[in-house]
């Protein structure tokens, strides 16, 4: 049974507060959320005060994340208002949203412009609804279709196709479970370029083999995609500003 424990350390100059959570793990591990909490997880054998020290040297990678986090909540886009000009994201590419009156609710778009077309042009919720669902098609058409570029390349290997699925993920860009052959990706996904796309995509098919962060993980991804490491990078730039 793992508790918790609020502590503080004093390092570079500056207080750095922190969650200690005793669980039963073998190394001391660091993590840093989003919004700039900081946790350790420790077992019981290992003393406050190396907890402590351990915090302290680890200083100037807890400031800097906590920073870098800080100043991608101010860039973070405020929530979508449904109203023409604003900007919505589709395999890297922004397209902007036309909204106008008709007297039948439509949505298209043209690769440049996203053309919404209500009853009532106030009516925010029935706004919503139609681009949540036309995002969620987009979703379901891009991806399937890198699935598609990209299981033949495991196929070989003996694995069986997996099944799609697509939601709102807070915190992952895709997930695997081995077992079942389900692949899961996020709907945010979407706004990446297709080469973000298919690492993610890629990452996952390659789980379904070694269903692990292995180095014969990695060496099999490496294979199959030489340059998954810049694709990575890039794609984590870009949640910066779209997640």
């Amino acid at each position: 049974m793992s508790t918790t424990s609020k502590r503080m350390v004093l390092a570079e100059g500056q207080e750095i507060s922190y969650v200690l959570e005793r669980k039963q793990v073998k190394n001391l591990n660091l993590r840093i959320r989003k919004d700039g909490r900081v946790f350790v997880s420790a077992s019981d054998a290992v003393p406050f005060e190396e907890v402590d020290e351990f915090v302290c040297n680890k200083a100037s990678y807890i400031l800097d994340a906590v920073k870098r986090f800080n100043e991608m909540a101010l860039y973070k886009p405020q929530p979508k208002q449904y109203v023409s000009g604003e900007t919505f994201y589709l395999q890297g590419r922004g397209l902007r949203l036309q909204v106008s009156q008709a007297t039948k609710d439509s949505i298209s778009s043209d690769g440049v412009y996203i053309y919404l077309k209500v009853k009532d042009v106030n009516d925010f919720e029935k706004k919503r609804r139609i681009v949540t669902r036309f995002l969620d098609q987009e979703c379901k058409t891009a991806f399937s279709e890198v699935m598609e570029d990209l299981y033949p390349l495991v196929k070989k290997y003996g694995i069986e196709k997996p099944t799609l699925r697509i939601r709102d993920m807070e915190t992952r860009w895709g997930s695997c479970l081995t077992k079942k052959r389900i692949i899961t990706l996020n709907k945010r996904l979407l706004e990446s370029p297709r080469n973000c796309i298919e690492y993610v995509v890629m990452h996952e098919l390659c789980h379904l083999i070694h269903p692990n962060h292995s180095k014969q993980f990695y060496s099999f991804l490496t294979m199959l995609m030489p340059d998954w490491k810049e694709r990575k990078v890039y794609l984590d730039k870009s949640a910066a500003y779209w997640l």
